[in-house]
């Protein structure tokens, strides 16, 4: 076991381990830390605690100190020193014509880079405008292409549930989506319905997908016929998230059909039917669902 603290640096950023040392770190504190990047301004999210040595990345890096008032003070004229560089960087990737969208911009707590992030279709040759940046800010500069869903993330937005969005408001990292847990959640495959703001799937389809799996292993499919209380049935519909199954009865005393709902624990299933139904619009081609599992 190591001993650590948990260090974020931005909000609903991930998480980093650090070596707390010998210092007295409390949760939320403001530390500063050394980091690939240089001498980075970060805040306490996971006070010091002991974890298993596969958890992090060794050698650990020490925490520098506790963040002073004059370190806190450098952070914020750091902030403020970004909106500038973000309109001076946007008036030169229109003097370049180059085609691209400018997202965000970083300074290193240091003040020894900055990092300006952006979206673009393609490559983008930026080496002049790179040049020109350098000239105007006389530090390093990177310049650093993201992906649709990191946009998303920096710049945040409220999502179709009507909440925050969750990658800019608490998710660390992103988990892989897929169409196959659409799929699984029998989701409408309308791109419209199951993608986010940022175009590509929605995170929430994450979060159930563990209780569709069981549910999914348990609850009768659709075509099945199963034996109930009032006799043999097809199962018509299901619902997974209640446990329950739509069947259909033939009563043959009057030769009549009826339908009832079950719960699965009352039925049992005599011969297994089609695989879940899966909605989709005959005008929606599977290439359109596959881009909405690129980053």
């Amino acid at each position: 076991m190591v001993k650590t603290v948990g260090v974020r640096f931005k909000k609903a950023g991930k998480i980093y381990y650090f070596d707390p040392d010998e210092l007295v770190i409390d949760l939320e504190d403001n530390v500063i830390v050394e980091t690939i990047r240089g001498i980075e301004f970060g805040e306490v999210v996971l006070g010091i605690r002991e974890v298993a040595e596969e958890q992090i990345v060794a050698p650990l890096k020490k925490v520098l100190r506790v963040a002073t008032e004059e370190d806190k003070k450098i952070y914020w004229d750091n902030k403020n020193k970004e909106r500038d560089a973000l309109a001076i960087c946007l008036q030169k990737v229109q003097q370049h014509n180059l085609d691209m969208k400018l997202i965000d911009v970083e300074y290193t707590f240091d003040n020894n880079k900055i990092i300006f992030y952006f979206t673009a279709d393609g490559r983008i040759d930026f080496r002049e405008l790179v040049k020109d940046l350098a000239s105007v800010f006389k530090t390093r500069i990177e310049l650093r292409q993201i992906g649709v869903r990191d946009e998303a993330k920096m710049i945040g937005g409220v999502g179709p549930c009507g909440r925050a969005l969750c990658c800019s408001s608490f998710l660390g990292d992103f988990a892989p989506v897929s169409i196959k847990m659409a799929k699984e959640q029998s989701l409408s495959l309308n791109p419209a319905k199951i993608s986010g703001i940022c175009g590509r799937l929605m995170c929430c389809l994450k979060y159930e997908q563990e209780a569709y799996e069981y549910a999914r292993s348990i609850v009768p499919r659709i075509g099945s016929i199963v034996d109930t209380a009032e006799g043999k049935g097809e199962v018509v519909s299901n619902n997974m998230l209640k446990e329950q199954v739509r069947v259909m009865l033939e009563l043959q005393e009057n030769n009549m059909r009826v339908i009832k709902d079950y719960s699965i624990k009352d039925v049992v299933v005599l011969k297994h039917g089609r695989d879940f139904d899966n909605p989709m619009d005959e005008n929606i081609k599977i290439e359109d669902l596959k881009v909405l599992e690129k980053d």
